[in-house]
């Protein structure tokens, strides 16, 4: 029983096997795997067309335009005056022109440089907002797979962890069971104790099958998330934890209300709404454009005074205003809309803002007590330890039975898996609280990764 106890006490402390994975390794493949990864890297290139875009509004638009068609063309000139060398001058002089079904040709090249419009100015404006949306969430999604990431980890960590604790109190509860059925035959235990310890022991068995279908079970999805091999196994869970210095509460939440992804998207969206509605605010918003054009037009064919042919150069550069009077009631529909998305845009902001402050206090009072709450338990396994010690030669001089021994055994093991499932919070709970501030980052997840390393390099 000795021996048993002493198992126990070292169920965390095990040597990594050849294939340990570490949590950078996980997150390095979950970076290059996840599904969730290349969205967000598709998404932030998005992002950077969009802001290239917003500058491409104000640059110089060129085209060629070209057309063909089966035209007809009558003109009629009256009171002309004409004159050619050797003619002299005429005036009252009539010129007709017929093409009846000819062949026409247009061909053309423009270029609008846009000067002012309000309505362009706001999807410029949008269009960089957009851009740094795109950015903003790049980094949300950034954050969210490292927490996915970590948590994974950890949940195949721990439940390795659990089979192990599980599959040595099964071996300390066979040798009880094989030590109680010899001494029953002897006639120094009652057969209770033999049924107590048979059937502990057969408890025992089924939870460590079900122990064993979940660690097959989170390696499987820790695998899945990173693309790693799923017989990679998590480095055994550290002694003891640190998250050093944690500060006040004031300023995480100043940090977390200043750099949280989440509350300065939901900054970015307000400020896209309220540029639409600035470019939409005004009925007669007029657009000034510098239009520069040279064309040609061509008409060929047989009219009524046999075959003619027209053609016509024209070439402008001049300063283009448009004014919209009526739009159907489209542009003040638009207006109010846009409005309204104001409004749902800074309601968004204030419930993220508040749901922000609130995770971050959670968070911050979780790690503020973390410390102490491992202290608590790493006294509660010690004191479980005394019990079972205490209960083991209890048990020797016939005070105990095999079934208190086997109770303060079970509760030994519990208080080893409540103090790692504590210290893995501890450790989740700052890289939470990081993600919050918007401070999550390779850096970060260095500092958790070592306290793994530190205990097992």
């Amino acid at each position: 029983m000795r021996r048993a106890l002493m198992i126990l006490a070292a169920a965390a402390c095990v040597a990594p096997d050849v294939r340990a994975l570490d949590l950078l390794q996980a997150w390095q493949g979950a970076r290059q795997h996840a599904p969730d990864a290349a969205e967000a890297q598709a998404a932030r290139e998005a992002g950077v067309a969009r802001a290239e875009q917003a500058r491409a509004l104000w640059r110089p638009n060129v085209s060629i335009e070209g057309a063909a068609s089966y035209a007809s063309s009558e003109s009629a000139t009256r009171g002309a005056r004409f004159s050619a060398p050797g003619f002299g001058q005429t005036d009252g002089v009539a010129f007709d022109n017929s093409v009846s079904g000819g062949a026409a040709t247009r061909y053309g090249l423009v270029v609008r440089q846009p000067v002012y419009s309000r309505e362009r100015s706001a999807r410029s404006e949008a269009l960089e907002i957009a851009a740094q949306a795109a950015e903003l969430e790049w980094t949300q999604a950034r954050q969210a797979l490292i927490l996915r990431t970590a948590d994974a980890y950890f949940d195949a960590a721990l439940a390795a962890a659990r089979l192990r604790l599980l599959e040595r109190q099964q071996q300390a509860v066979d040798r009880a069971a094989t030590e109680a059925r010899d001494r029953f035959k002897i006639g120094d235990r009652p057969v209770t104790d033999v049924h107590e310890a048979t059937a502990r022991a057969a408890a025992l068995q089924a939870e460590r099958l079900a122990a064993e279908t979940q660690r097959q079970l989170s390696r499987g999805a820790l695998a899945d998330l990173t693309g790693l091999p799923p017989d990679g196994t998590p480095l055994p869970l550290p002694d003891d934890v640190s998250i050093g210095e944690l500060g006040a509460l004031d300023d995480w939440l100043a940090r977390a209300q200043r750099q949280n992804p989440g509350v300065r998207l939901a900054e970015a969206n307000l400020e896209a709404a309220e540029s639409d509605a600035r470019g939409s605010g005004a009925a007669f918003s007029p657009t000034v454009d510098v239009v520069a054009q040279l064309a040609a037009e061509h008409l060929s064919g047989s009219g009524d005074f046999g075959r003619a042919s027209n053609t016509s150069r024209n070439n402008a550069v001049g300063l283009q205003l448009s004014v919209p009077l009526y739009t159907g009631g489209l542009r003040s529909a638009r207006h109010a809309e846009a409005r309204a998305l104001v409004d749902k845009s800074r309601a968004q902001l204030e419930g993220v803002t508040r749901l922000v402050a609130q995770q971050t206090r959670a968070a911050w009072s979780d790690l503020a007590v973390g410390r102490a709450r491992i202290d608590a338990l790493a006294a509660a396994l010690q004191a479980s330890h005394a019990r079972f010690e205490a209960t083991h030669e209890g048990l020797m001089v016939g005070d105990r039975t095999t079934l208190d021994l086997l109770n303060a055994e079970n509760d030994a093991a519990a208080a080893e898996l409540a103090l790692l499932e504590a210290r893995v919070r501890l450790i989740t709970r700052r890289l939470q609280l990081a993600a919050l501030a918007g401070e999550l980052d390779d850096a970060t997840l260095q500092l958790a990764n070592a306290q793994l390393r530190d205990v097992h390099p």
